[in-house]
């Protein structure tokens, strides 16, 4: 079996490393809130190029509070995709707000900037971009937007770390910019995880009393808050995990134009990737005609693929009803078509070899 992620490989190459850093936090005895996580945060911070980051349990928390402290609440709108993991929408609604989907640039996947200002009312509040499977949104084209009409930008960088807009790390743009940790990412915990990142102090400031019951110090609540923060053994795993991020983002790099080069000219849509972009790949998604069929048959021959993702978030049952007239043609599309190939640092290239010829021996559209 070619799995999609490697996590098993992943652990035996650092071991040594992952060890030291868990044996480290259990000695301690400090397990929240304690020097591993503030590390971390710093190494973080300095690793994007922001003043302020803060841990918190979950990506999904990180949106959420990071919407919470920008003071998204009920009536409000903020702008968002639907092609997107469901976490980016329920980050909105978990504030009160409505979600207000736009469709998306069909070679990125990532949110087109020329649908925002038609969605733009007097209860718009944010934006929230996508940085979708590793691939930049374009980030000058909604930031001028949002200085225009005086909104916010949270910029979803959940499936993109390292990755460059313009030479600039994503999530060092908008006001805050968040990621998460799960174990699949380009770096991931050992559990749940995500961070957020801002150069506002007083932004950073209410997300970590946000985290952490509303607190300004120890048993003093200025508001209620919630119980979000990542935990001292996550922390050091990250910090050993961090070091490694660009060269494994490389590796990434390198073996998906590996993919590129051998599945040009056999009727398939590949990733794009525009001049503004430094691509980190957490997924290489192809565009397949009859894609069920292929993916049966690759996952027949040990090939593990995904979807990401088969339903977009207007046609969720949690969100059909609010949404039932959104038309999102591009979206719809998409969705029906995607496909995502194994791709992760520890891949050779003879597996991707074996991917390109299953795919040859596939006898649909001109493959």
């Amino acid at each position: 079996m070619i799995p999609l992620v490697n996590l098993q490989k992943e652990y035996s190459v650092i071991k040594p490393q992952i060890d030291q850093a868990i044996q480290r936090v259990l000695e301690s005895g400090q397990f929240v809130l304690g020097r591993e996580l503030e590390q971390f945060e710093l190494a973080f911070a300095r690793y994007t190029g922001i003043d302020y980051a803060v841990g918190f349990n979950s990506g999904s928390d990180a949106l959420f509070l990071a919407l919470k402290s920008l003071g998204i609440r009920k009536n409000d709108d903020v702008i968002t995709v639907s092609h997107s993991f469901i976490s980016t929408t329920d980050a909105i609604s978990r504030t009160g707000a409505r979600p207000v989907f736009i469709d998306i640039d069909p070679e990125t996947y990532c949110m087109d900037p020329t649908k925002i200002e038609e969605k733009i009312n007097e209860n718009t509040k944010a934006i929230l971009p996508v940085h979708l499977y590793g691939h930049p949104a374009d980030m000058k084209s909604i930031m001028d937007i949002a200085e225009e009409h005086n909104l916010n930008v949270v910029e979803d960088a959940c499936q993109a770390h390292g990755a460059l807009y313009n030479g600039k790390k994503v999530g060092s743009i908008g006001d805050i910019g968040c990621f998460s940790f799960y174990p699949t990412k380009n770096i991931g915990c050992c559990g749940d995880g995500g961070i957020a990142v801002t150069n506002n102090e007083t932004l950073a400031e209410k997300m970590q009393m946000l985290r952490n019951y509303g607190q300004s110090k120890k048993y003093y609540h200025d508001f209620m808050g919630y119980n979000s923060r990542l935990d001292e053994i996550q922390a050091a795993i990250l910090q050993v995990k961090l070091l490694f991020l660009d060269s494994w983002n490389e590796k990434r790099r390198g073996l998906a134009k590996f993919y590129t080069k051998n599945l040009e000219n056999c009727g398939i849509v590949l990733p794009f990737e525009r001049s503004y972009s430094h691509h980190v790949y957490y997924l290489y998604v192809i565009q397949i005609e009859n894609r069920d069929i292929v993916q049966k048959q690759l996952n027949q021959a040990g090939i593990q693929t995904l979807i990401h993702y088969p339903v977009p978030i207007h046609k969720q049952k949690a969100y059909v009803t609010s949404h039932s007239q959104d038309i999102l043609p591009i979206t719809d599309s998409v969705c029906s078509k995607i496909l995502s190939l194994p791709l992760n640092p520890f891949m050779e290239k003879e597996d991707i070899e074996m991917i390109f010829r299953e795919l040859r021996s596939i006898s649909v559209g001109s493959i």
